[in-house]
């Protein structure tokens, strides 16, 4: 059977740690609010659960966020992709991503997406996606000089693009990756 060469694909914007920072929120909904599928905050926005921006991303508690009516994980399907939400540091992201994966396990999610370490990355494992878009406005690590990342997920068939962007919407070259799913 011939690939269709025009999948569409499904795109998720994945955000962190912006701690207080609502115009870069407000920027990112005005840009990819049409874009997108969907877009998920992983959790210290600092802000209401009520916040206007929330009626745009997926949301979870953070280590900063103290209103109870944030949940501390988040089971979304996109599409035909199964994405767990959480911020990370009741798991200890900061240690590992064994507690990660046993959840992403538990609740059979193809896209486990996290924050709190305020430092990017992404690895594909145990069938998984794992991805932290780092802090959009208090990054750490070897890209901090970005001054804030965010992701983009590109889900097809069988593999998922992530694209990171700065916070002038600007892709960064050296930090674009394929995985194919399994």
């Amino acid at each position: 059977m011939e690939k269709i060469m025009n999948e569409k694909k499904t795109k998720i914007l994945v955000v962190s740690d912006n701690h207080g920072d609502h115009q870069i929120l407000e920027s990112l909904i005005s840009k990819y609010k049409t874009e997108v599928d969907a877009m998920f905050h992983c959790g210290d926005s600092e802000f209401s659960p009520e916040d206007k921006v929330f009626d745009y991303f997926n949301v979870v508690t953070g280590n900063c966020d103290y209103d109870p009516k944030f949940t501390e994980y988040l089971v979304s399907d996109v599409k035909e992709t199964r994405v767990l939400l959480t911020h990370g540091h009741l798991l200890s992201v900061n240690t590992g991503l064994e507690r990660l994966n046993l959840l992403a396990q538990e609740k059979q999610a193809q896209v486990a997406l996290f924050g709190h370490t305020h430092r990017l990355g992404v690895e594909y494992a145990h069938g998984c996606l794992f991805l932290n878009p780092g802090s959009i406005s208090y990054p750490r690590g070897e890209y901090s000089a970005l001054g804030g990342t965010y992701a983009i997920i590109g889900v097809t068939s069988d593999q998922f693009e992530i694209c990171y962007y700065d916070r002038s919407f600007t892709k960064v070259p050296e930090l674009q990756f394929v995985f194919p799913r399994k």
